[in-house]
C-alpha cells in the first residue's frame, strides 16, 4: 500500500483528489499540506498546517511514495504576477525539490493546457517553466496533466459561468473538442489512475489522454 502527500488540498481539485485517495484501497495514508487548518475529515487523510514560505521546515512529512502537486491561484486572487508566481511556481517547485531529495519516486503535477516556457502569455509561460524545472529533478516517474477549463462545484468565477455553457454547446456539435471542460472529480480520478499506468519516465498528458483515464 502506498503513502501520498498532496499540496493544494484546499482547492477544488485538491479536495476532489483527497476524496479519491481516501476511497482508494491502494493508499494506506494521505498527508494534505495546507496553509490553514480546515474542517476536512476523511479516512486516511491527515491535514498538516505548514508555512509554504518555509516548506523545508516540514520536509519530514514530504517523504512518501507519491506526491501530488495541484496548488494554484488566479491573478485576481493573487493580486499581482509576482504573487501568482510565488504560489504557482515557487511553492510547487520547492515541494517537488524536497520530495525528490526525500526519495519520493513519483510526482503528479497539475499544469495547464497551452503550457509553454516560450509563450508570450504570462500564465502559460509560468506553467511551461515549472514543467521544465520539475522535469530536471529527474523523478523516476513524473506525470504532468494539462487539463482545459475545470468544472468546480458551485463555480463562482464569472468567466467560468459564461464559458462553460458555451464550451459544452460547442462540444455537442463537435467543435472545440480540445477545450472540453473536465470536472475536478474526473481529473482527480485520472491523476490516481495515471500513477498506476505510468510507472517510469516523464509523461505529459493532454486533455484527450486525461479523459481516456476517467
Amino acid at each position: 500500500m502506498k503513502k501520498a502527500v498532496v499540496i493544494g488540498g484546499t482547492g477544488a481539485t485538491g479536495k476532489a483528489l483527497l476524496h479519491t485517495l481516501s476511497n482508494d484501497l491502494s493508499y494506506q495514508s494521505v498527508v494534505a499540506l495546507s496553509r490553514r487548518e480546515g474542517a476536512l475529515s476523511l479516512p486516511k487523510v491527515e491535514v498538516c498546517k505548514v508555512d509554504f514560505n518555509h516548506l523545508e521546515q516540514s520536509s519530514a512529512i514530504i517523504s512518501v511514495d507519491v506526491a501530488f502537486s495541484c496548488l494554484g491561484t488566479t491573478l485576481k486572487d493573487a493580486g499581482s504576477q509576482d504573487a501568482q508566481w510565488r504560489v504557482d511556481y515557487d511553492y510547487q517547485y520547492t515541494f517537488a525539490k524536497i520530495a525528490k531529495e526525500n526519495g519520493v519516486s513519483t510526482l503528479v503535477l497539475i499544469s495547464s493546457m497551452g503550457a509553454d516556457k516560450k509563450s508570450p502569455i504570462f500564465y502559460s509561460k509560468m506553467k511551461g517553466k515549472l514543467e521544465e524545472a520539475i522535469a530536471e529533478l529527474n523523478f523516476s516517474s513524473l506525470i504532468i496533466l494539462r487539463p482545459s477549463l475545470l468544472i468546480r462545484p458551485e463555480t463562482k468565477r464569472l468567466g467560468e459561468r459564461i464559458s462553460l455553457p458555451m464550451l459544452n454547446t460547442f462540444n455537442k456539435i463537435g467543435l472545440l473538442k480540445k477545450y472540453q471542460p473536465i470536472s475536478v472529480e474526473d481529473l482527480s480520478k485520472a491523476m490516481v489512475k495515471a500513477v498506476e499506468r505510468y510507472k517510469v519516465g516523464t509523461h505529459i498528458l493532454e486533455l484527450k489522454q486525461i479523459l481516456e483515464l476517467v
